[in-house]
């Protein structure tokens, strides 16, 4: 490293007390009596959320540039104007239902502390950063889940996302159109070379074994499906048990088999999130079920086998309780192996700060399964408290943020100020 681009390097320090007050103020978005908050993709609170980061990028005077499925973009150039060779760093602000504090907020915001660390230093990088917040990540008003980034990497076609019909009946392209987050920028102009994305782990691991950042070796895949039964409505008195084509009971065995499938694996992973019976009477045998499943697997050819055992199985119900079936594929994610380079570089990173790390499997999905699909991605784990997500118990103490974002920053500069050569830092 040369003397300018060690002492640029040294100049670099995060706000953490700001990117804390951010991480609280974006909290209070949405928020609910008990403590959780929630912010559905493109709802009223999620715009308001919006609104918040994009004031926040333009005080930084980054260049805000909106896609058009909302994805927004916080632009701090390098040497030229052009996009060219940037390294992004997002992740999304949306919720669940009832979500805890950090679940890609920390991330979004974090890369805006990166972009902090360069303003307040007065540093320009060699290349461009890119700060993102990617639309409907989280999958819940609007299917499938990553959806921002699944359209910016090329796998989802616009008209696709935009007719998509929300869990409430909206439009998604409507509801771009109302809160005033359908851009015009053309997502292969902003394409990065690298990709980093820092989350909290949503997991048991870290806090287990008592370590403070995960390097993230790969992702599960994903497939979610949606079933639906029918049967006949009937009396439940009158009905012999014989007799009956009862939609309840065939979902029960589905749900059965899936805890089973997962428990005799290897590491398959099977979760029935959502059931709904009809006609919803105590005294009448349900004539329609409606469940999802969500099957997670690091192995691809594991996470195929338990899709083709979970359709063998759907066509021995069919027959044994005398029911219609039908599945229909909701999202359906390969496995992804992270780039190893930037692996490498953030495992040395967090060794020269005096942090513990080790290698870990994300469980979840996030953005940077859609982004390794066209650039260099790699993410960076901290310890979530008793492994508690989309809940409002979810903790990660201030200490062990920051920690992470002191690693996002060392890395980020070892690219940004180098061209992308790994970098003493």
């Amino acid at each position: 490293m040369d003397r300018d681009t060690a002492d640029n390097v040294r100049r670099l320090e995060i706000d953490g007390a700001t990117l804390l007050r951010q991480i609280e103020r974006l909290g209070e978005i949405g928020r609910e009596r008990d403590g959780g908050r929630t912010r559905l993709a493109l709802s009223d609170q999620d715009k308001c959320a919006r609104d918040q980061l994009v004031q926040w990028m333009k005080e930084l005077e980054l260049d805000v540039k909106i896609d058009p499925i909302g994805n927004i973009f916080g632009i701090l150039y390098g040497e030229g104007e052009s996009c060219a060779d940037a390294l992004m760093i997002g992740s999304h602000i949306d919720t669940v239902i009832n979500a805890g504090p950090f679940d890609g907020v920390y991330g979004a915001l974090s890369g805006l502390a990166v972009a902090r660390a360069f303003r307040n230093a007065g540093v320009r990088p060699l290349r461009p950063l890119i700060v993102a917040a990617f639309t409907n990540e989280e999958g819940v008003r609007f299917q499938p889940d990553m959806m921002g980034s699944l359209f910016f990497t090329g796998g989802i076609p616009i008209d696709d996302v935009l007719a998509t019909r929300g869990i409430d009946g909206a439009f998604l392209g409507e509801e771009l159109r109302r809160i005033g987050y359908k851009g015009e920028t053309e997502p292969s102009s902003l394409v990065p070379a690298d990709y980093l994305e820092l989350h909290v782990e949503q997991g048991p691991v870290l806090d287990s074994k008592q370590m403070e950042i995960g390097v993230v070796e790969n992702l599960q895949g994903i497939s979610w499906k949606r079933i639906e039964i029918s049967g006949t409505a009937n009396h439940a008195g009158t009905t012999p048990v014989s007799m009956r084509r009862d939609a309840g009971v065939a979902a029960a065995r589905i749900v059965v088999f899936l805890r089973e499938l997962a428990l005799s694996s290897e590491g398959t992973r099977t979760t029935v999130g959502s059931l709904r019976f009809s006609p919803d009477l105590i005294n009448v045998i349900p004539s329609n079920a409606v469940l999802t499943v969500d099957i997670r697997d690091p192995e691809s050819a594991r996470l195929a086998d338990a899709e083709k055992q979970l359709l063998r199985f759907l066509e021995e119900l069919r027959t044994k309780e005398g029911v219609e079936l039908s599945v229909k594929s909701l999202a359906r994610f390969e496995p992804v192996r992270f780039d190893e380079e930037l692996a490498s570089i953030i495992e040395d990173a967090a060794k020269k700060r005096g942090y513990s790390s080790m290698r870990i499997t994300s469980g979840a999905g996030h953005d940077a399964q859609m982004l390794a699909r066209v650039a260099k991605a790699a993410m960076i784990f901290v310890p979530s408290r008793g492994g508690i997500s989309h809940n409002p118990a979810e903790y990660t103490p201030d200490e062990l943020l920051l920690q992470g974002v002191h690693v996002l920053l060392d890395v980020a500069a070892g690219r940004l100020l180098k061209g992308g050569n790994k970098t003493e830092v």
